[in-house]
């Protein structure tokens, strides 16, 4: 099994890296986004968190999404277009990808084999479903998708993560 870090990603811009590559060596918040899903706004809260702890080392991580009512249909362009403008999203994005299903992503094998709070695992319920990855490519925790990137609960487990 490859380790998370060494999985293949493209960048919303088209380029080929790796989930390391995308998050740089930091703890991440990884997050299926949408443009068109009533959770949309968290877009500003998930920018709001980057910039926050930017500089102890993390970064929120996009993957575009379009599996739960055709709510990303745009293009790579307009899927950055749309973030930058609407949100001043700084944050890396990958291209879009799957999150569910015999599609889905490898990263998102990885992902969704970790539980939630409540114990539950396995598919991506819905648009900004979370996951907090350590450094080293360890999932530490997984919030669903109305858990608000300033959730106090979300809050202390970036602070926990970034203080060991």
């Amino acid at each position: 099994m490859t380790d998370l870090l060494d999985q293949p990603a493209t960048t919303l811009q088209g380029e080929p890296t790796t989930f390391g590559g995308l998050t740089g060596g930091k703890a991440a918040l990884v997050v299926n986004v949408a443009s068109k899903c009533g959770l949309t706004p968290q877009y500003a809260k998930l920018e709001a968190l980057h910039e926050e702890f930017a500089d102890r080392g993390f970064t929120v991580l996009g993957f575009p999404c379009n599996q739960f009512g055709g709510q990303e249909p745009g293009t790579s362009e307009e899927i950055a277009s749309f973030c930058s403008a609407t949100y001043g999203v700084t944050f890396p994005m990958s291209d879009k990808v799957e999150v569910n299903g015999p599609g889905r992503d490898p990263i998102y094998d990885r992902l969704t084999a970790v539980p939630d709070a409540d114990g539950r695992d396995g598919d991506i319920q819905w648009n900004f479903e979370k996951f907090l990855v350590a450094p080293d490519g360890e999932i530490v925790a997984r919030f669903g998708p109305r858990t608000e990137p300033d959730a106090p609960e979300l809050r202390a487990a970036v602070d926990r993560l970034l203080h060991k």
